[in-house]
């Protein structure tokens, strides 16, 4: 899934109208090729992409959450669940 910004990605809807499907079809279909739903695979991309910024790029917790679309606060849960480990461990 080609998502050039993080912070807002194309909606299924729209998505489903480039592609001629409906939704639902393309959501199931996702789910089947990836094994995810497309909100989840989104925002792993996100977490993913907060970690890297985080490790190699040179934000802060703060900055890197900004960048990838979420608020510190709902980052830093949304990471800690998805990692076991707080963003802030990383720095």
């Amino acid at each position: 899934l080609p998502i050039s910004d993080l912070r807002q990605p194309p909606a299924a809807a729209e998505l489903a109208r480039e592609f001629g499907l409906h939704t639902r079809k393309l959501e199931q279909a996702f789910k089947r090729a990836f094994g995810l739903s497309m909100a989840r695979c989104v925002q792993e991309a996100r977490l993913l992409r907060g970690r890297d910024l985080i490790l190699n790029g040179g934000m802060s917790v703060s900055e890197a959450a900004w960048y990838v679309g979420y608020a510190p606060a709902h980052f830093s849960v949304a990471f800690r669940r998805r990692f076991n480990a707080s963003p802030s461990a990383l720095r």
